[in-house]
């Protein structure tokens, strides 16, 4: 936390100084702590800061208490996007360091062509493979020549960040022993998703969960709900 108010106080301020009420870093760490608690909207931040008011005063100054929506999002409006982008790469410093590993997340891996890359010299879309948490924050990204490599990208990825503890997510596509051996390796959990050509893996899933015996020495948790138009058992 000290680290990253430590380069808060490098953003560059554009404002009209005789105006300011509110420090442009208190208004950012704001924002900051308000995403972490899932706040997306400015009003959503002004009522999380007006909530936690004495909590942020341990660490910012807030000297005319809580800025309105308005003003957070005026503010917003001037920063430098390259600005905002160092300050989520040191979050993503702080959060893949033993500091980070106390907090538990889940943690979202997947692969996506880039649009609109193209060009002469490149014939193929960049294909990257990216670790992001719920509150949208990505720990860690890896690019990829061909999307048939990107259980390759995927494991390089769980190998170069701190994900001890921490809750891993993968589409059925790389649901493989590699990928769940190098999570356990790391002292995480997962959850996997799997399909019907997953061959012998998903029969022997289906034969598990049709045997009374067999689930009631297990915890598990059934849904079943109606969703784009059929029924979904979960």
């Amino acid at each position: 936390m000290e680290e990253l108010l430590k380069y808060l106080e490098m953003v560059k301020d554009e404002r009209q100084q005789h105006k300011v009420q509110h420090k442009i870093y208190d208004i950012i760490m704001l924002v900051f702590m308000a995403k972490l608690s899932n706040a997306n909207e400015w009003t959503e931040f002004e009522i999380f800061g007006k909530i936690h008011e004495q909590f942020l005063k341990k660490y910012l100054e807030l000297a005319n208490r809580i800025p309105s929506h308005d003003t957070i999002g005026r503010v917003f409006g001037m920063i430098s996007s390259d600005y905002l982008d160092l300050f989520q790469k040191k979050f993503n410093e702080v959060m893949n360091s033993e500091e980070g590993s106390k907090i538990k997340r889940v943690l979202g891996i997947d692969g996506k062509n880039q649009r609109g890359n193209k060009n002469k010299n490149q014939e193929k879309a960049n294909h990257i493979v990216s670790a992001v948490d719920a509150d949208g924050f990505c720990l860690g990204q890896e690019l990829v020549d061909e999307k048939s490599n990107e259980r390759t990208a995927i494991l390089e990825l769980l190998e170069k960040n701190n994900i001890k503890g921490h809750i891993i997510t993968t589409d059925a596509m790389d649901t493989q022993i590699a990928i769940a051996q190098k999570i356990k390796n790391k002292r995480a959990d997962y959850v996997l998703a799997l399909k019907g050509n997953q061959g012998i893996l998903h029969e022997n899933v289906v034969d598990y969960f049709n045997d009374e015996i067999l689930l009631e020495k297990c915890d598990y948790t059934k849904t079943v709900e109606k969703a784009r138009g059929g029924i979904e058992k979960r």
